[in-house]
């Protein structure tokens, strides 16, 4: 059943001229808890760092200029501003660059294909000023570190993450009873875009079992979730909402002051919910598999999650370890991301050259395919379906980046006969072989790879 080709393209980045595939399902398994190599070898800043840097000079050079309105300091003061938000693009570039290069350089590179799939999973990103930055330095931070432990680890650390606060405004939400509400009647209001996005995308699904009240209790029992750019996230209780909190018929709360632990406990509670290991599962099985995968694969993946309490480990293996997993027609298309950095992994291109041609390799290609770098279309993410990618516009742009995109990165390329082995192994069908060594040139021969149906597809 363990292909290793497929095992490369479909769990992996792709395939590498100079690094291995992996020798057993168990090895793709053991490369989540290894030693995390390509974090350190392509650093990107943890999110307490950039905050520090960057976000709370942004804020401390906001308030100069409101205080200074029509004086010489508020000029000095937004030309500060201006060039600290010039140094956080230029830092969002260097990560992107980071993010391919691992991608291209991992010896286990299914970790890097799940970042991105919870990283999606739990879109954010920042609205204003450096925070639109950010997305980079909140999954090192919050997603990373927890991909091979238990989704409610994952759950809690992004729930109450600076940028998750910030992109759905629960900084700004007060219980309706709150002493701060009461205090300031007509100025501070409940919020529920956090609670209702936790329950729609991040647990239990859309059609989940839950009520608009539950959506409203668990909002009132999120009050208090804030942050400042010194400090991170803080838990303010002249917010919260006072009193017991009912969601799903359990109660939170209530028996003492408003604290974090209770948010804690009922994310824990969210977590395991057997919807939500459905809801998650199937997700998953979409985006590594096929877009209308299996019944019986994403059953025996709910069925790991609930016997572990959402240990990811055990899904991951019971994902793996499913036949369904490894059917070896060629079944979803790459996203932008993926096609990308495949290629620059079958290509070995060195990070050096792709940092000197970001805009032009990296973030317009990847817009004209219909994927605007850490700019989701909604707090959903990217969507999974194939049609949603392989549009004339995008199938244009991937075909445009295949035949010119090698040559202008690299000057001498592969010979096509060997890139396409290289690229495809054995899932290489023989009208590619024949025609990437028929072609006139050698960029010609490594363009009609890279545009095949075969590497476009997982």
């Amino acid at each position: 059943m363990f292909d290793p080709v497929l095992a490369d393209i479909r769990f992996g980045c792709g395939r590498s001229p100079r690094i291995a595939a992996p020798a057993s399902m168990q090895a793709l398994l053991d490369g989540l808890t290894a030693p995390d190599g390509m974090a350190q070898s392509f650093p990107i800043m943890a999110f307490d760092a950039f905050s520090r840097d960057m976000v709370v000079n942004a804020y401390t050079l906001g308030r100069i200029r409101r205080l200074t309105r029509g004086t010489e300091a508020e000029g000095l003061a937004l030309e500060q501003i201006q060039r600290l938000k010039r140094s956080a693009r230029k830092l969002q570039s260097e990560w992107l660059v980071a993010h391919v290069a691992r991608r291209v350089n991992s010896p286990t590179p299914l970790r890097e294909r799940l970042e991105s799939f919870w990283a999606d999973h739990f879109t954010a990103r920042g609205k204003a000023n450096v925070m639109i930055q950010a997305g980079s330095p909140y999954v090192e931070s919050a997603i990373r570190p927890h991909l091979a432990g238990r989704f409610e680890d994952m759950l809690i650390a992004v729930t109450t993450h600076p940028l998750m606060l910030h992109y759905l405004d629960q900084h700004a939400s007060a219980g309706p009873n709150s002493p701060q509400a009461l205090k300031y009647p007509g100025q501070k209001g409940l919020n529920e875009n956090l609670a209702r996005e936790v329950l729609e995308l991040h647990t239990l699904g859309v059609d989940g079992p839950y009520t608009q009240t539950d959506v409203r209790e668990l909002a009132e029992l999120l009050t208090g979730l804030a942050f400042t750019p010194e400090g991170g996230t803080e838990f303010r209780r002249p917010l919260a909402e006072p009193g017991s909190e009912t969601v799903l018929g359990k109660s939170y709360g209530g028996d003492q002051p408003a604290r974090l632990e209770d948010i804690h406990d009922a994310l824990r509670d969210l977590a395991r919910h057997p919807v939500t290991a459905r809801h998650v599962a199937g997700k998953l099985a979409v985006h590594f598999v096929a877009d209308a995968p299996d019944a019986d694969l994403v059953s025996a993946m709910e069925t790991a999650w609930l016997n572990t309490d959402g240990e990811l480990m055990a899904v991951y293996r019971a994902m793996l370890d499913h036949p369904a997993a490894w059917d070896p027609r060629p079944a979803n298309a790459k996203q932008p991301l993926d096609f990308i950095a495949s290629a620059c992994r079958a290509l070995d291109i060195p990070h050096e050259i792709l940092g000197k041609r970001v805009g032009i390799a990296l973030v317009e290609p990847m817009r004209l395919m219909g994927q605007v770098w850490q700019k989701p279309p909604g707090p959903d993410g990217l969507p999974e379906a194939d049609d949603a990618w392989l549009t004339p516009q995008g199938l244009a742009a991937r075909l445009q980046w295949g035949f010119t995109m090698p040559q202008a990165l690299l000057g001498a390329l592969p010979d096509p006969r060997d890139f396409v082995e290289t690229a495809l192994g054995s899932r290489a069908p023989d009208e590619v072989r024949f025609a990437a060594g028929a072609a006139e040139t050698r960029a010609d021969g490594i363009g009609v790879v890279l545009a095949s149906p075969a590497f476009q597809r997982m």
